[in-house]
């Protein structure tokens, strides 16, 4: 069942420090926005092609290794 507009704002503001501002309740909501957004495209296989996930880890100095390029160990059978 999806939760009401109505109680995702109250979740928020428990979740919020005690001397939060209009910003920080702005910044959060679009955080959320944008991951929610993030969420949809990947369960649409929008997100990212396998090249460009690897491109972008690559940046960070991150090897990225998919059971295909894995090693098999006799666990895996």
């Amino acid at each position: 069942m999806a939760t009401s507009l109505r109680e995702e704002l109250h979740t928020l503001a428990d979740r919020l420090p005690e001397g939060a501002t209009w910003k920080d309740v702005l910044y959060e909501a679009y955080v959320r926005q944008e991951i929610e957004a993030g969420l949809e495209e990947a369960r649409r296989d929008e997100f990212a092609t396998r090249d460009e996930v690897t491109t972008a880890f690559a940046k960070w100095g991150v090897q990225i290794e998919t059971e295909v390029d894995a090693p098999r160990t006799p666990t895996d059978r």
